[in-house]
Order: C-alpha cells, then structure tokens, then sequence
C-alpha cells in the first residue's frame, strides 16, 4: 500500500498485534490465499504489503526457497524483521511507485494479500508484477468482497468511492471500494489469466477464537480470493 495508506506508527502496531490472532486474517485470508498458492516448494517468493510478515513465515516454513517482502509501513517492517530474521529480504517501499529495485522474471509466485483495495495506481503495480513474475509464473490477489462492502455502506452498489472504517485505538482504515466487473476486469486487463476464485469463510479453528466473527463469515461475504497465472 502507498504511503498514505500505510499502517504506521501506533496503528501499525495495533495491526501488527491484532492480525495474529484475527479470525479474519488469520483464519479467513490466510488459510484461503495459502490454499491458492498449493505448493510453494523452492519457489521464489513476492510478497507485496507483506505487513508483519505472517504470510512470508508460512511460506517459508511451506518451503519457500526466497521471499522478498514490501510494505509501506516502517512499523509492521519492524515486526516482520523481529519475526523473520534473515530468512526473508524486506523492503521498505511505496507501492505506488514502481518496483525499479526488482528485477525482470525474479519471481514465480507473487502475493497480495488484503492490499489491492488500498493501492490507488493499480494498473502500473499489475504491470509491474507482471514484469518481475517469470511467464507461467503465480499472482495471488485478495481484497475486500464488493457485495459485503455494499451491504456495510449501503448507498449503490456500484459506487467506487474511498470509504474508512474504524480500526483500533481511535484510528481508522482507508480503502477502495470497486464491484466485480472492476476488480476482475483490471486483472484481466492487465494480462493475467484467472484460474481459481474462493470467498473465503473462516476455518473451524476460528470458531474457538471469536464464534460472532466465525459466523459473520459463514453468512456475509468478507473476502474474494483468486489465483492468475501471467502468461
């Protein structure tokens, strides 16, 4: 995520701490996005608005051979080191911007996980994944499920608009709202090939931790998930 849209500071904290534990994160996108990725056995790893570094742990202990992970956010970089150490090479980066530091086919899979929806710039970041992914190479995407932004917001469906959410001790997240037909319409766009989509429901696991959250999820539509191949 950009600069402006990044965690920091405390919040970054607060976010750093709470997605260990969410049944969101870690019991709806993260078990859903891992599903997608199959088996990441001596692959070459992106991990873009990798946060706190928990999705580059799991792959890692999955067999990962590198993981390079970006975010916007000097914070959550701070627990990702703390949590990585030198098994995975971070980044501190705008995304904005372009990924110059990267090069050309370095990568076989790349990750964004629950960061599409803050990106303002999302075509020139397609672009550029698709530049450093290796053609046959992996894009895993996940964002916000438009039918249950809708039902939180109310207004039309098909308004675009950046919304903010409460989060925390007083803060607040911003992102964009986008229906299907945009969301599926950039990838595609932007020449990647779909080949799997899921709506994430939290896992049984889920149910222990926070069973209001666990059944929300089972009802409402929280997260679209899918996997692009770039060709």
């Amino acid at each position: 995520m950009g600069a402006e849209t990044a965690y920091h500071g405390e919040m970054g904290e607060e976010f750093a701490a709470q997605v260990t534990r969410s049944v969101y994160n870690s019991y709806t996108d993260r078990p859903a996005m891992l599903g997608l990725a199959g088996d990441v056995g001596g692959l070459r790893v992106l991990d873009l608005g990798c946060g706190a570094g928990h999705y580059a742990a799991e792959l890692l202990e999955r067999g990962a051979a590198t993981v390079v992970g970006v975010d916007g956010s000097e914070s959550l970089l701070r627990v990702a080191r703390e949590r990585l150490g030198d098994r995975a090479d971070l980044h501190h980066h705008d995304l904005e911007e372009p990924l110059t530091f990267l090069a050309d086919g370095a990568f076989d899979l790349a990750v964004l996980a629950l960061v599409y929806h803050h990106v303002e710039d999302r075509e020139r970041l397609l672009a550029e994944i698709r530049r450093v992914l290796r053609p046959g190479g992996t894009l895993l995407v996940s964002t916000t499920h438009p039918t249950g932004d809708w039902q939180y917001c109310g207004g039309s469906y098909f308004t675009e608009d950046r919304v903010t959410l409460p989060f925390g001790n007083g803060h607040a997240l911003s992102y964009r709202r986008m229906t299907l037909e945009t969301f599926l319409g950039e990838l595609l766009r932007a020449g990647y090939v779909l080949e799997r989509l899921v709506e994430p429901r939290a896992t049984e696991e889920a149910r222990a931790v926070d069973s209001r959250r666990y059944d929300k999820t089972h009802r409402t539509p929280t997260f679209l998930a899918v996997r692009l191949r770039r060709p």
